[in-house]
C-alpha cells in the first residue's frame, strides 16, 4: 500500500513539474517570439490617392507590404502644385523603393531625400513627407500601438488649438472669436480685411484702394493701422485672458515688420506670425534686440538651412513648419527635440491644406513633445470625416488622437472616389499676384 502511494505521489510529482516546464518553455517562446518580432516586411506597392472634398485638394500615399493587411498612409498635400506630387511619388520614388524593407524608416528618408541630389523642393519633400508617413502608420499597425506611444508616450492628455477669427469688419471679427471662444478654445487668430484691398486671412470690404493697375492691391501702412484698430477693440471686449495670434503674412519690409511688432507690443499676443519673408529672416535678430513680441514663423520653409539659425540662436518663440513641405515626420521630430533644447516650442502648420493623415501625424507628435506650444486647427467637414475614418477630434478646444495603431486612421477609397480634383480651378490651384498701388508684386 505504502509503495502504491509514492508512485502515484511519484507521478504527480512528475506530471507538476511536466506541466511547469511546459509553460515555462511556452513562456520562453513568447518572450522569443516578441524578440524576434514580425519578419521584415517589404514594400510590395506604393499607390497615390486623390480627393477633392472641399476646395483643398488632398493627395495621401499608400504603401502595401507583402504582408497580408499591412499598409499604411501619408500626407503628401501641396494645393498650390497638387498636380506634381501623384508623377513624383509613382515615377520617382515608387521605382526607388519597391521590394525595400518597410521597417527601415530612417534609412528610407535619407535615401529618398539624397536620391535627387538636388534637395529641398517642395515637390519632392511632399512627396517623401506621403512615404515617410505612411511608414509610420506601418510601423505602428505593426507594433499594435499608436504613433504617439512609439515616439515614447503622451506628454500631455490633448492637443491645445487655436482657431480662426476673421470678418470684413472688425465687429465681424470679434464676433467670430466669440464663437470659438464659447466653444472652448483659450487661443484666437484674428484677422479683419482692409477696405479694398487684397488682405490676407478675411474678407475683403469696402470700395477699391486706389492703384494705378486693375489687379488685387494691397498697401502696408493702411493695412497695419488697421491691424493694430482691431487689436485695440479685440483687448477691450475679449479681454486679458484669451491668448490672441496674428498672420503678417510676409507683406511688410524688414522696418516696417520691427516696427509692427513694437505697436502690437501692449496688446500682449501671443505670438505675431510670418511678419518677415522666409528671404528676410536675418531682420528677425533686429527685431528681437528692440520688442518682446513672441514670434512664430515657418510655413514656407523647405530646408533646415531656413530654420536652423532661427531656433539655433532662439530668434523665434514658435516653430511653424508645414508637416508635408518639410518632409515628415522624421524630419519634424528631429527639429521638435533641437527646439526643446533652445526651448523653442512648436506650432506646426495645420490649414484646410493638409490632409487629416498630416492633422493626424501633427497630433500624434504635439502628445509626445514637450516644446509643444499651440497647433493650428482647421474643421474637417463631413465628406472628409467620411473619407478619414477616424480623424483626429475636437473637443473644448483640444484635438484627442484615438488608441488605434499607427495614425488611427482608415481611408474610404470608394468615397474618395465621389470627389475628385477638378483640374479646372484658376491657375490650377495656385495663388495669383498682389500688387502695391504702384503696381509692384509683393509677396504673399
Amino acid at each position: 500500500m505504502r509503495r502504491r502511494e509514492l508512485f502515484r505521489a511519484a507521478l504527480a510529482s512528475t506530471a507538476v513539474a511536466g506541466l511547469v516546464a511546459n509553460r515555462e518553455a511556452a513562456a520562453q517562446e513568447q518572450v522569443s517570439r516578441a524578440l524576434r518580432g514580425m519578419p521584415s516586411p517589404t514594400i510590395k506597392d506604393i499607390s497615390v490617392i486623390e480627393c477633392q472634398p472641399k476646395g483643398t485638394r488632398h493627395t495621401v500615399v499608400k504603401i502595401t507590404t507583402d504582408q497580408a493587411g499591412l499598409y499604411g498612409y501619408g500626407c503628401a498635400t501641396f494645393t498650390q502644385r497638387a498636380d506634381l506630387i501623384r508623377p513624383a511619388v509613382e515615377l520617382y520614388l515608387k521605382p526607388l523603393l519597391l521590394g525595400r524593407p518597410a521597417d527601415r524608416i530612417e534609412d528610407t528618408w535619407q535615401l529618398c531625400y539624397n536620391s535627387s541630389y538636388w534637395r529641398n523642393g517642395p515637390v519632392e519633400n511632399n512627396a517623401i513627407s506621403g512615404v515617410d508617413q505612411a511608414l509610420w502608420d506601418i510601423k505602428g499597425r505593426m507594433a499594435g500601438m499608436p504613433v504617439f506611444q512609439l515616439l515614447g508616450g503622451k506628454a500631455r492628455e490633448a492637443v491645445d488649438l487655436y482657431g480662426h477669427a476673421e470678418g470684413a469688419e472688425i465687429r465681424e471679427t470679434i464676433d467670430d472669436a466669440k464663437k470659438y471662444i464659447a466653444q472652448g478654445f483659450r487661443h484666437v487668430r484674428i484677422q479683419v480685411g482692409v477696405p479694398g484691398m487684397a488682405g490676407y486671412g478675411a474678407r475683403q470690404a469696402g470700395a477699391r484702394f486706389p492703384s494705378i493697375h486693375s489687379e488685387p492691391v494691397f498697401e502696408r501702412e493702411a493695412a497695419k493701422r488697421r491691424a493694430l484698430a482691431l487689436f485695440e477693440e479685440a483687448r477691450k471686449e475679449l479681454g486679458e485672458e484669451i491668448e490672441l495670434l496674428h498672420d503678417a503674412h510676409e507683406r511688410y519690409t524688414p522696418t516696417e515688420a520691427i516696427q509692427f511688432a513694437k505697436d502690437l507690443e501692449k496688446y500682449h499676443l501671443f505670438f505675431l506670425e510670418d511678419v518677415l519673408s522666409p528671404e528676410d529672416i536675418v531682420y528677425f535678430k533686429n527685431i528681437r534686440e528692440q520688442c518682446t513680441t513672441p514670434l512664430a514663423m515657418g510655413e514656407l520653409f523647405n530646408s533646415p538651412h531656413e530654420w536652423t539659425p532661427l531656433i539655433k540662436d532662439r530668434l523665434i518663440d514658435y516653430m511653424r513648419m508645414h508637416i508635408s513641405q518639410m518632409g515628415g515626420l522624421t524630419p519634424a521630430r528631429k527639429v521638435a527635440a533641437m527646439g526643446e533644447i533652445m526651448n523653442v516650442r512648436t506650432a506646426w502648420h495645420g490649414p484646410g491644406d493638409v490632409s487629416p493623415i498630416g492633422h493626424a501625424a501633427m497630433v500624434h507628435l504635439d502628445l509626445n513633445i514637450t516644446n509643444f506650444g499651440i497647433q493650428e486647427f482647421t474643421p474637417f467637414n463631413d465628406a472628409e470625416k467620411a473619407i478619414f475614418k477616424g480623424a483626429p477630434e475636437m473637443r473644448g478646444g483640444y484635438y484627442y488622437a484615438n488608441e488605434k495603431p499607427g495614425w488611427g486612421i482608415e481611408i474610404d477609397e470608394k468615397e474618395a472616389a465621389k470627389y475628385p480634383y477638378n483640374h479646372n480651378q484658376p491657375l490650377n490651384g495656385g495663388w495669383g499676384v498682389v500688387r502695391l498701388p504702384d503696381g509692384q508684386i509683393i509677396k504673399q
